[in-house]
């Protein structure tokens, strides 16, 4: 079996291509490195480290790799031949991949009634839809109609923590153990890939919504506590017991919205919080808490992980998540100079004021209970 796979980061190598390699596929990956593709068709393997006590490790072979920008026509016939295509390069950069598989899936059909699925696995909802919306952009109206019969784009909820790392081998990289790979099944055309470690459901919202606002969420509230407490290392941000009870009763909040709109098992899923809350404070993960507060803004969009799940909150209790408020007015107090979001917040701030840069950023409305809380809860941090 011939996989094609977007993006030949820390994440391709060691989360998508690690699964893809021990499900029996050879992957060739593609991105615009030079000096991974290079490495990559020098070595065809590279090894994946766990980082736990025992830092195990797995030998990933039966790989190349492809220059897009050099060899964009390589990269066509490699997707006209594949039995999968995934993706992980960024929410930003799909949409500049989609030509690239546009194109190869024109040849793919000119060879083959041979179906095919296309998964993005990236940290955001919806991934492989907005793939879909970018490739059939580019097609008439006939190639949208064959493309529907052969081609689908289920969307995928993706968990693996992969710090930042420079490792003597540059093609080693270092994973966390834990990983969840989701994907919506109900779409699929033809076969469902055989692909060890993924795990089909027939409604991939629940699982996205929990994901997003238990990993994701509780991520963030801890690097904007950690970061404004002075600590750069997110697993010693986590042994200070204020920033400990915050993101327990964050999730607290998270989770009582989850389990009461998607009725998952309350106990079950107190056991993945707290599963959650140790992989964050994993000792040997190095993870830095300005890597994973970075892009304040995008983080405190109305749809994203902090002010969705404090909106549906009080749309569903009729009450204020003041641990979610707390949070958020965190995001606003996030002051790191080189994060350019960040900078922009503080801009905003300071020349027009708190209450125009929680408009401005979360979309909440002013004189609401819960805008109101996080302007209070952002001035009380400001005191300190």
């Amino acid at each position: 079996m011939k996989a094609v796979h977007f993006g030949a980061g820390n994440i391709g190598r060691g989360f998508i291509g690690s699964l893809l390699y021990q499900s029996g596929y050879e992957t060739c990956f593609v991105d615009v490195n030079s000096e991974l593709v290079d490495l990559l068709n020098e070595k065809r393997q590279y090894t994946v480290q766990l980082a736990n006590a025992e830092h195990e490790q797995t030998l990933v072979e039966n790989v190349h790799a492809i220059n897009s920008s050099k060899d964009p026509s390589l990269v066509e016939e490699v997707i006209a031949s594949a039995d999968l295509v995934t993706a992980a390069v960024g929410p930003n950069v799909l949409p500049l991949i989609a030509g690239l598989i546009a194109n190869g899936l024109r040849k793919r059909i000119t060879q083959s009634d041979k179906e095919l699925t296309i998964i993005a696995c990236e940290n955001m909802i919806n991934g492989s839809t907005l793939l879909k919306e970018k490739v059939y952009e580019l097609l008439n109206e006939g190639e949208k109609i064959r493309f529907d019969k052969q081609f689908s784009f289920p969307n995928a909820a993706v968990d693996r923590i992969v710090p930042n790392q420079t490792n003597e081998d540059k093609l080693m990289v270092t994973v966390e153990p834990f990983y969840e790979w989701i994907v919506d099944e109900s779409g699929i055309k033809g076969e469902k890939p055989p692909i060890n470690g993924i795990t089909y459901v027939p409604d991939l919202q629940p699982y996205i919504e929990r994901k997003l606002f238990t990993v994701n969420t509780g991520h963030a509230v801890v690097a904007y506590f950690g970061y404004l407490a002075g600590i750069r290392s997110m697993a010693q941000a986590l042994e200070n017991k204020e920033i400990k009870e915050v993101i327990e009763n964050v999730l607290q909040e998270t989770s009582r919205y989850l389990t009461s709109k998607y009725g998952f098992d309350v106990q079950a899923h107190s056991e993945y919080v707290q599963k959650i809350i140790n992989r964050f404070a994993n000792p040997f993960i190095s993870d830095d808490t300005t890597r994973v507060g970075r892009s304040p803004i995008r983080k405190l969009k109305n749809n994203d992980r902090l002010v969705r799940p404090a909106t549906q909150y009080v749309e569903m209790f009729g009450e204020v998540p003041v641990n979610l408020a707390k949070g958020i007015a965190a995001a606003l107090s996030y002051n790191y100079v080189e994060d350019p979001d960040a900078k922009e917040i503080q801009e905003v701030i300071q020349q027009k004021g708190i209450e125009h840069a929680i408009e401005l950023y979360t979309g909440l409305q002013a004189g609401t209970d819960l805008f109101e809380e996080v302007n209070r809860q952002y001035k009380q941090m400001a005191k300190k």
